[in-house]
């Protein structure tokens, strides 16, 4: 009923506090705990400051009873938010701390987390903690960033500029300042707390310090052009005529002057708030001393010293004091005493908070509780942590299994294919064996029964011409002369097959390389040249040697193709006496050969130049392509004679 607006305030105040004298009397629930935070959120709504600290107190109990995180969270978040609304910064800062451990844990409170962030760094700066406030405002910014809540954001933003203000950071004071002030206009934000003049306010002040006092007149000119803010927000109206009124002053421009002042100090004297009464005290007693009128001046500054004292904030008689003694040169000692005295004593207060803000610990029962709690989940995470390691260690050992599997299953596959290829080249040897062979025979038949017939027939007809008397004789001669220039030419082609015979025969392995790269120009669209060593004697080179460098190109084509996004690959094979060389080249993408890591086919490479005792040099850059060079030495293990 408490929610309900068609009761008046007072009524829904009425039932609130019956709601919390029979919850509170009920027994330790989930429920319970559950309507407890939710009758401390309305006594939030209602500014009742009593009933908001009596019915946290409850929650925080029973919260802590059954550890009861969720609740425990609101617990912490409005015991500090009481402590701070009343002043009492040091159990609002230890609060917060604990609401910021307990959120920090909880993936899903991050916005919660952030909001806990923004409070802990307003406090640390009510305690002039600005290092703290930083940190603790940049967290809040790192989160609000990327989340809806633009009101937060903006806030953020507004108080990290008030940071860096008093640590005298100017330049990102300005940049926070202006970022406030982008978010007010970008999501529209402005409401009856005239965000946008806020933003306008901040930065003048900020060029006051920086004493750029007509960059500071500009901007609080700008907020006032917000006509409402005087009906909606007389505190911030009176704080924007006073800061104006000032930044006219020290810029020596006396328009609307005294009046500006005399309107902000009527208004706050309404709201009766000692710190900005003497404030703007202060500035009449600036106004008047700066034109001369000695008398007025001294009369404002006592009056700062009477509300100051009388408010017994130290803050407030220190400026008081520090005003008196400028213009009231009679008194001038005695208030610069009462100045030193109380200014020192700010500064160790201030020094106090600081550290105090640094080495809180809680002193109650909740540090055992909170300690058990810490145990217990140190427990748990220990045993996660082992369950975890024994599970990963099985996945490793699996893991290994696998892959000596799979390598020995390729070994055993690459065995097969190199015997596939050993026996596929032995049966290109017997065919060309055969064919060989059968050419032998042809050749021997046309020897024997051309060539030998035709220049038996010619001797004989030569011998009868060297008896014969015939005068036809001379012709008959160089018929027989022109035949035997028939028979010399072909004895020359028959050489020349003998010839190609023996090319053929000895490149069989020249035969399988052409067609592999036939093979790669007909199936991959990269342009492919070659040259392969005519004057290499293949017969000198073992079968080994063979089979390892086919089984290298091949590898060498495969990786250009699914890898290097090469237009252009050149093959090249030469050798000497001593060694054989294969080159692989193309243009494409490069690698990094400096790469601990090398993928299974570089590694095949690697493996078969090994086997065969030889050299691979590997040379490549990223855009440049990539280069191969082999050298194996030639393994003579017997010299097959060449046949005439």
């Amino acid at each position: 009923m408490s929610k309900q607006e068609k009761y008046s305030d007072q009524q829904r105040i009425n039932f609130l506090n019956r709601a919390f004298s029979l919850t509170s009397k009920l027994q330790n629930s989930k429920e319970s705990r559950n309507l407890l935070s939710d009758i401390v959120f309305q006594y939030y709504d209602f500014e009742l400051s009593d009933g908001f600290n009596s019915s946290s107190k409850v929650l925080l109990k029973n919260s802590l009873a059954v550890l009861d995180s969720t609740n425990l969270g609101k617990a912490y978040r409005s015991r500090a938010t009481y402590y701070k609304n009343t002043n009492n910064l040091d159990s609002s800062f230890i609060y917060f701390s604990k609401a910021e451990k307990l959120y920090f844990k909880l993936d899903k409170q991050k916005e919660i987390l952030a909001n806990v962030y923004l409070n802990k760094g307003v406090v640390q700066c009510m305690a002039s903690d600005f290092l703290g406030a930083e940190l603790s405002l940049t967290r809040a910014y790192s989160i609000y960033k990327d989340s809806d809540n633009k009101n937060k954001l903006y806030g953020t933003l507004n108080q990290l500029g008030l940071v860096y203000n008093e640590l005298k950071e100017y330049e990102k004071a300005v940049f926070y300042h202006e970022k406030a002030l982008e978010t007010v206009r970008k999501y529209n934000l402005q409401n009856e707390q005239h965000q946008e003049a806020v933003c306008y306010n901040n930065l003048g002040y900020l060029y006051i310090k920086q004493k750029k006092y007509k960059e500071a007149i500009t901007n609080f000119e700008e907020a006032l052009k917000d006509k409402q803010i005087l009906k909606d927000d007389p505190d911030l109206y009176s704080l924007l005529i006073d800061n104006l009124a000032y930044s006219r002053l020290q810029s020596s421009n006396y328009k609307d002057l005294p009046k500006l002042f005399f309107d902000a100090l009527a208004i706050r004297q309404k709201f009766n708030d000692p710190t900005v009464i003497v404030g703007s005290s202060i500035h009449i007693s600036e106004y008047y001393q700066k034109i001369g009128n000695n008398l007025l001046s001294i009369k404002y500054s006592q009056d700062a010293i009477k509300v100051a004292k009388k408010s017994k904030i130290p803050g407030n008689v220190v400026l008081a004091l520090r005003q008196a003694q400028v213009v009231d040169t009679k008194n001038a000692s005695l208030y610069s005493r009462d100045y030193v005295r109380i200014s020192d004593s700010l500064q160790i207060v201030e020094r106090q908070s600081k550290d105090r803000f640094n080495r809180i610990t809680l002193e109650t029962d909740e540090i055992i509780q909170e300690n058990d709690i810490l145990e217990d989940r140190n427990r748990k995470l220990l045993l996660g942590f082992t369950i975890t390691f024994i599970l990963v260690g099985l996945l490793f050992v699996v893991r290994a299994q696998r892959a000596r599997t799979r390598e020995l299953l390729f070994k055993q596959a690459q065995q097969k294919a190199n015997e596939e290829i050993f026996n596929l080249m032995m049966s290109q040897q017997s065919i060309i064996d055969e064919s060989r062979n059968k050419e032998k025979k042809r050749l021997a038949q046309d020897l024997h029964d051309g060539v030998l017939g035709r220049m038996f027939g010619l001797r004989l007809n030569l011998d009868s011409l060297n008896s014969s008397t015939d005068p036809d004789a001379p012709q008959k001669r160089n018929e027989l002369l022109n035949e035997l220039k028939t028979i010399e030419q072909d004895i020359r082609e028959i050489s020349h097959d003998l010839n190609r015979e023996k090319l053929v025969l000895i490149n069989n392995f020249v035969s399988i390389v052409h067609n592999l790269l036939e093979e790669q120009k007909s199936l991959h669209q990269a342009e492919v040249t070659y040259n392969i060593d005519t004057s290499i004697n293949w017969d000198k080179i073992g079968n080994a040697i063979k089979i390892n460098m086919y089984r290298i190109l091949q590898e060498g084509l495969q990786n250009i193709n699914k890898y290097a996004n090469a237009k252009n690959i050149s093959v090249e094979i030469s050798g000497n006496s001593e060694n054989v060389f294969l080159k692989i080249q193309d243009d494409g993408i490069g690698f990094d050969v400096n790469k601990k890591s090398k993928g299974i086919g570089m590694q095949n490479m690697i493996s078969r130049t090994n086997d065969c005792q030889g050299i691979i040099d590997i040379t490549s850059k990223k855009d440049n392509g990539t280069s191969i060079v082999i050298t194996i030495p030639i393994e003579t293990k017997q010299l097959i004679e060449e046949q005439a």
